[in-house]
């Protein structure tokens, strides 16, 4: 199936708990992989604003994740340095490896890139640097708690 990305819907929104939405506002998502109808993994094109961030550093228990930078420069974090990718460059996380990691737009221009991932059910991911964690819901929907076991009610 061919995709024009123009057609394909952006959000800007987050399932985060409401505390931690802030930190990813500027970040507009374009679910290809959704557009295209698969259903074994998914492919955003995310344009990341000046300032904003891809996500809290996280780390995934069952879901591999791939980058690759189309436009701009972002600061990969992760748990041991930050590193420039420019387009072009990628950068794989693979499931279970507990590395923290996060995309960071420092320039004051816009970035794009591919993120794919699978869909694993089981997938749970850890935010080191925060109060939470994300783990499977009712229907493939997440639900966030703390590292105490209690939900976050948003």
């Amino acid at each position: 199936m061919i995709i024009n990305p123009e057609n394909v819907p952006s959000r800007s929104s987050s399932i985060y708990p409401d505390e931690f939405k802030p930190l990813v506002q500027g970040r507009v998502k374009q679910a290809l992989g959704n557009a295209a109808g698969l259903k074994n993994f998914g492919v955003n094109l995310v344009t990341l604003h000046p300032g904003s961030c891809s996500a809290l550093r996280h780390w995934h228990t069952q879901q591999d994740e791939f980058i690759y930078v189309i436009a701009g420069e972002i600061t990969l974090v992760t748990n041991t340095s930050e590193q420039i990718l420019e387009p072009g460059m990628m950068v794989g996380f693979p499931a279970g490896e507990e590395n923290g990691h996060q995309l960071v737009n420092h320039t004051e221009t816009v970035a794009v890139y591919l993120e794919v991932g699978d869909r694993s059910p089981d997938d749970e991911v850890y935010y080191p640097d925060v109060d939470l964690i994300a783990k499977p819901g009712v229907g493939g929907d997440r639900i966030f708690i703390r590292k105490d076991g209690t939900l976050y009610n948003n």
